[in-house]
């Protein structure tokens, strides 16, 4: 009777993981109509589909190679070539084998970091850690995996000692007693983060197959997607409202670390004055309860740093120099225009406009609220008012936005003609023209970009520079010249959703800046400029291609003044000590990142030197980067900002800071005064 028990309830289980097979199968077909019909350059369902989404998945699932047994890799490979087979068959059956296997990976490392909890962890070790640009085989006995565990908790130890105190010989002195203190913290976090895996927010098996809709969306191009309904209602949502906030906005860098991305003016943790941009969330308290940040998700620390569940929130953080503190902040409701453009005149004797464009947004349904191109098209007529000799338009870190403002934007400051050319996937060519007359401003111009301008920036950069209507100073731009859509997988009570690449814009002289992006007139130095994520290191970007035979008809400006200006910046900046030592900062950060790692012995004196290695390089950049510049900086006359509205003044002076502490807007100032002489 035990027998038939166990199996009457087996197959419930069984059946159910079917179901949800079957169910999963028909969204990964919908997926695929979806991206074969509407993309802009659809691929077949081959071979080379199946490698790319099972190699995908397994490097998400197990990049380190430290959960995956090789006979369990060896038995998930068996699908390695045959997804698109199952792709146009509807069988799903394979996503149990990943299912199982994941789940028994993550459980037995479960069960060796609990293992190690519980043993003598000394750190007078002999162990070594090797590094390497390759992958490593897998493991064959878990054993050695649970060896590795050891060796890496150890090491995760010794830098979390290491990262309190620059003081080596004060840290020496207490590391029984600090390693006491940061041990079951280590522990923890490695515990909370395989739980975290385990019960994922979405459930386990959703979250496999999720894995695999995302890899076979980004097959066909990075920026191709799969949304469920609450993946697309935060990405939706992400475009701002006012709602309670803590004022800083947050993201995940490739150690998986949550890192400060940006402080809003006004905003509580900008009245804190200890949080700089680039510090490092290590936990979060909030209503009674403590988060770790190395194994919470991002949704959650999302939550706890927007949603208006968690009013007061202390902050424990990490700075670039190893430094750690802790910070009580209360949220606030913060308002939309911290992503406002804005201007400022630049300069006394020959003053220059500068407007800041932080994204291409628009208002979508809002009679009252203007979008970008109105925003700018106001900022101009303050700027005018006050006699500017040139206009500087700073798209820096501008990742694009909307197609219809940067159109419109690009009219201002052409006199007629076209300003793009878009194309389908059926290869159709439509020409975007500017059909209104004159300019809204007509004197010299500086359009500064750097490696995180994409899609709307470089558009409008690319017509300046087709027009010769501007200079375009910075670094080259991340190449993203394609527009995407969301679209549901079902009409009717959607739930499921794909973002997918539908156009690619070309420029008027029938180039693309897809893939090679927008080479800058001046190219200045910046840091960590070839380290930046553009479109030619993602390895499914579509590729450049041009027009043939376009032959658009076009005024271009003369562009001897451009050569010129270009000329006499160049000698300046190789004679500028500042940019000096940026090129020099660059170097230090190429030899660490491209030369290979030596084998690190686990010590707490080699653990310590390479966790401060860093700490120069840091100090280099903070004292460049904080530098003001010699040019002086004013609002417009016309700009609405009182002693009365702490927000207004407090965001105004953040703003202030920023441009009067960038070098890369000084050179701007710079190449406008020889433009006009």
């Amino acid at each position: 009777m035990r027998k038939i028990f166990a199996l009457a309830f087996l197959l419930p289980l069984v059946m159910g993981a079917q179901n949800n097979n079957e169910k999963a199968c028909e969204i990964f077909s919908k997926v695929n109509t979806v991206l074969q019909t509407k993309h802009f350059k659809p691929k077949p369902i081959d071979d080379s589909l199946s490698v790319y989404v099972f190699e995908t998945v397994m490097e998400g699932l197990d990049d380190n190679r430290v959960l995956f047994l090789k006979e369990e890799y060896d038995q998930l490979a068996r699908h390695k070539y045959g997804i698109d087979d199952y792709i146009k068959n509807k069988d799903c059956a394979f996503f149990s084998d990943f299912i199982t296997v994941y789940k028994k990976a993550l459980e037995r490392n479960k069960s060796f970091v609990e293992e190690i909890g519980r043993e003598p962890l000394p750190f007078n070790t002999k162990d070594t850690i090797y590094y390497s640009k390759s992958s490593f085989p897998f493991h064959t006995k878990a054993e050695r995996i649970k060896n590795f565990l050891r060796k890496k908790i150890t090491f995760d130890i010794l830098e979390d000692i290491a990262q309190q105190s620059k003081n080596k010989d004060s840290l020496k002195l207490n590391l029984e007693a600090l390693g006491k203190i940061a041990r079951p913290k280590v522990i923890e976090s490695y515990l909370c983060r395989v739980n975290s895996l385990l019960d994922p927010t979405e459930g386990f098996d959703n979250s496999i197959y999720n894995a695999f809709y995302s890899a076979f969306c980004s097959y066909f191009d990075p920026h191709s997607t799969y949304f469920n309904y609450s993946e697309r209602e935060s990405f939706v949502s992400s475009i701002s409202t006012e709602n309670y906030s803590l004022g800083l906005y947050v993201s995940q860098n490739d150690k998986e670390e949550i890192i400060v991305e940006e402080i809003v003016p006004g905003g509580p943790a900008y009245h804190a004055d200890k949080i700089d941009k680039g510090d490092q969330i290590i936990k979060l308290a909030a209503n009674n309860t403590e988060y770790t940040v190395s194994c919470a998700s991002m949704q959650t620390i999302g939550e706890i740093v927007n949603s208006d569940t968690y009013k007061k929130v202390e902050l424990t953080l990490r700075k670039k120099d190893g430094t750690i503190y802790s910070v009580n902040l209360e949220k606030k409701v913060m308002k939309a225009e911290d992503h406002s453009v804005y201007s400022f005149v630049l300069g006394d004797n020959e003053p220059v406009g500068y407007i800041k464009v932080p994204s291409f947004y628009t208002a979508f349904d809002s009679d009252s609220k203007q979008g970008c191109a109105d925003d700018v098209a106001r900022e101009i007529v303050k700027l005018k008012k006050e006699n500017v000799k040139g206009l500087i338009i700073d798209l820096q870190f501008n990742g694009g936005g909307s197609m219809d403002e940067v159109i419109r934007m690009a009219g201002m400051f052409v006199n007629f003609g076209p300003v793009a050319v878009v194309s389908d996937k059926d290869k159709d060519y439509s020409v975007i023209k500017d059909f209104n007359r004159g300019m809204i401003f007509n004197g010299p111009m500086v359009v500064l970009v750097n490696g995180f301008s994409a899609s709307a920036s470089e558009f409008f950069a690319g017509v300046m520079q087709d027009y010769n209507r501007a200079v375009i100073v910075g670094n080259t731009t991340v190449g993203k010249a394609t527009m995407q859509t969301i679209l549901p997988l079902e009409d009717e009570n959607p739930q499921d959703f794909v973002k997918v690449t539908i156009d690619k814009f070309y420029r008027i002289t029938g180039k693309s800046s897809q893939y090679i992006g927008i080479v800058p007139d001046v190219e200045l130095p910046t840091f960590f400029d070839k380290l930046l994520p553009r479109e030619s290191s993602m390895p499914t970007a579509i590729k450049n291609d041009s027009i043939p035979n376009l032959n658009l008809r076009f005024t271009k400006l003369p562009d001897a003044p451009i050569k010129k200006a270009a000329g006499l910046s160049k000698t300046r900046v190789d004679a500028d000590a500042g940019f000096a030592l940026v090129s020099s900062v660059n170097d230090r950060i190429n030899a660490l990142y491209n030369n290979a790692k030596k084998p690190l012995p686990i010590t707490f004196d080699k653990v310590f030197d390479d966790v401060h290695s860093m700490d120069q390089i840091w100090k280099d950049i903070n004292t460049t980067s904080d530098k003001e510049q010699a040019f002086t900086i004013r609002n417009t006359t016309f700009t609405d900002v009182t002693a009365y509205d702490e927000y207004a003044k407090n965001a105004n002076d953040y703003k202030i800071k920023s441009v009067k502490t960038d070098m890369y807007i000084n050179e701007a100032v710079n190449i406008l005064k020889d433009l006009n002489q």
